[in-house]
């Protein structure tokens, strides 16, 4: 495995802010709850409690959780494709053609699902925000540059087999693991903060 996006030791100290800031808001909550009677909704009552089980799952559940594994993904297939590399590749070039052709398919076909009046992709009113199209743009991007990626690396043949590229879709979520950990933390704080004073 490669190593992570970030250190474990920047990680542990993201991840003890994070736990420390929770707890803070826990006792904070309790405490402006019973001293300024105001419109803040303590974690530590029965309510309370029940929220943060109940909503737990609920809170994580995002499209930012996907769009980080997506372009984990796709960071990962470039990155074993040999694109980012500085080191000469016999091929290359004819790589990069290769990947570029498949690209501009890719691309064509976006585009004939998004141009014309009435294309599947558009909104009710024809528009391409707040459509099928804005609300899959980041799973469209990290599609493309894995399609690209992996074209380059089976023609330079960085990549030999389906193997080669699963693993380095594989590879890319190892790599974007810390993230996944700080995004569990960050969107529970986010949304008990959300609880206690909205």
């Amino acid at each position: 495995m490669s190593n992570p996006l970030i250190s474990m030791k920047t990680l542990s100290r993201l991840v003890m802010a994070l736990i420390v800031a929770e707890l803070l808001l826990v006792l904070l909550s309790w405490l402006f709850s019973a001293t300024l009677a105001a419109d803040v909704r303590p974690l530590l009552s029965s309510e309370g409690v029940r929220w943060f089980f109940a909503h737990f799952v609920d809170g994580l559940c995002s499209p930012l959780l996907v769009w980080i594994v997506l372009l984990a993904m796709a960071g990962g297939a470039m990155k074993h494709s040999g694109l980012l590399s500085r080191q000469p590749v016999s091929r290359r070039g004819l790589g990069l053609r290769v990947a570029c052709l498949l690209l501009a398919f890719y691309v064509a076909v976006i585009l004939l699902l998004t141009v014309w009046p009435h294309a599947v992709l558009l909104s009710a009113v024809g528009t391409l925000w707040h459509s099928p199209f804005s609300r899959a743009l980041v799973p469209i991007i990290s599609l493309g540059l894995i399609l690209f990626s992996t074209a380059y690396g089976l023609t330079v043949r960085t990549f030999t087999s389906l193997t080669d590229v699963c693993q380095s879709l594989v590879d890319g979520l190892c790599l974007s693991a810390p993230l996944l950990v700080v995004y569990v933390l960050l969107i529970q704080f986010y949304e008990s903060l959300h609880y206690v004073f909205f």
